[in-house]
């Protein structure tokens, strides 16, 4: 017989667990970005990784473009290997890490998330437009906000600084024209 009485075993919840304490897991990104620094002698960051999984992609199919490619040449001159690179696999880590969480935290669903004034596929559209802007940018700036918000701020590097606050000033300032999207 059960604890409660019943010849039942409890029940498991069946709802998402609730999310991570922010301050525990803003330490525990810490600890990740001092472990970086110490195993690696460099810090954390995303944007090399897609653009190297490109270039080996592209170089299965066509091995003389990513040769000719200023782009895609320089990861893989004189035959290196594109992907033998450690924020590839950090990269990989992250995808395969968070998958995890969300599976353990049964937050996995297939949704799209938008306020009802917007339909599914205009979402999707400008979520992908989105994404390849950022990655165009990142690729202009030689670096993503990961690694200039995070590895240049706990640097304390004066433009990763200056950089935050226009990306805090910049997403307000956005927030403003899409917030009746959401507010329904």
């Amino acid at each position: 017989m059960a604890e409660n009485g019943s010849s039942q075993p409890p029940k498991e919840p069946t709802g998402p667990k609730p999310y991570w304490n922010p301050y525990l897991a803003g330490l525990l990104l810490g600890g990740a970005l001092l472990a970086s620094f110490l195993v690696l002698g460099a810090g954390l960051g995303a944007s090399a990784a897609p653009g190297r999984i490109g270039a080996c992609l592209v170089g299965a199919v066509a091995p003389q473009h990513v040769e000719q490619s200023g782009f895609f040449g320089r990861w893989t001159a004189d035959g290196a290997n594109p992907l033998r690179y450690y924020l590839v696999y950090m990269f990989i880590g992250t995808i395969l890490g968070g998958l995890l969480s969300a599976v353990l935290a049964r937050r996995v669903s297939w949704i799209v998330e938008r306020g009802k004034g917007f339909n599914r596929t205009a979402r999707l559209a400008l979520a992908l437009a989105g994404g390849i802007l950022v990655g165009y940018a990142s690729m202009l700036a030689s670096g993503c906000t990961s690694g200039q918000a995070l590895t240049g701020g706990a640097l304390l590097l004066n433009g990763s600084i200056v950089f935050m606050l226009c990306v805090f000033a910049g997403g307000y300032a956005a927030a403003y024209f899409v917030r009746r999207q959401w507010n329904d």
